[in-house]
């Protein structure tokens, strides 16, 4: 419990000040606690970020599994997967940009905390998700044959995500220059990635599969 109340103070402090701009002495005090309990269940500030990256990395897990679990059509699947970024974003705001950042791949030249280990197990697992997404979406002809799938799947986290936080950033700029709600915004953005993949004349699929 205790582990679990100092995460979470570090986590709204990471949000509002950034990581390098947080101290040890910082989160202590925003989870009322002394600096010397802090360091009884965590070494150091990076502890506490190899954990927030897990619990992000598990919370987006969760939040692909169900939405890819809940339909059997590809373009069905697609938006629960952009309605579950989306809901994920606004309810874990601080993942949502963590889960994005560098996670570490070199286990074998220097030290690395259990967590990183677990971090990029989990990333690995959502990214055999979403390939099996796409490569069932091209075996049923709904998305393009010619699809390499690993940078596809890189560039589908890359554009979801980056239209996902650029209608957080910009929404009051959406709605006057555009006349746009942040959700018509979305809206748009998610249809004209999924043209891009779909297959058919002018990249456009059946819909209604």
């Amino acid at each position: 419990m205790h582990r679990e109340n100092i995460a979470a103070a570090a986590s709204v402090l990471f949000m509002e000040k950034g990581i390098a701009a947080t101290s040890m002495d910082d989160i202590a005090k925003a989870a009322g606690y002394s600096k010397a309990t802090l360091y009884v269940y965590f070494e150091n500030k990076e502890e506490i970020v190899g954990i927030l990256a897990l619990e992000s990395m598990k919370k987006l897990y969760g939040y692909i599994d169900s939405a890819l679990a809940q339909q059997d059509g590809t373009r069905a699947r697609y938006d629960l997967i952009c309605h579950g970024l989306v809901q994920y974003q606004a309810e874990f705001p601080f993942y949502f940009k963590m889960v994005l950042d560098k996670i570490n791949v070199d286990f074998e030249n220097r030290d690395c905390l259990p967590e990183e280990r677990e971090t990029y197990r989990v990333g690995e697992e959502i990214n055999e998700k979403i390939k099996d997404f796409l490569t069932e979406g091209m075996r049923r002809g709904d998305l393009r044959n010619d699809l390499e799938v690993m940078p596809a799947i890189f560039n589908f986290w890359g554009m979801l995500a980056g239209i996902i936080q650029l209608a957080v950033n910009k929404e009051e700029y959406i709605g006057k220059a555009m006349d746009l709600s942040k959700e018509q915004f979305l809206a748009y953005g998610f249809s004209m990635l999924y043209r891009s993949i779909a297959a058919g004349e002018g990249g456009r699929a059946d819909e209604s599969k």
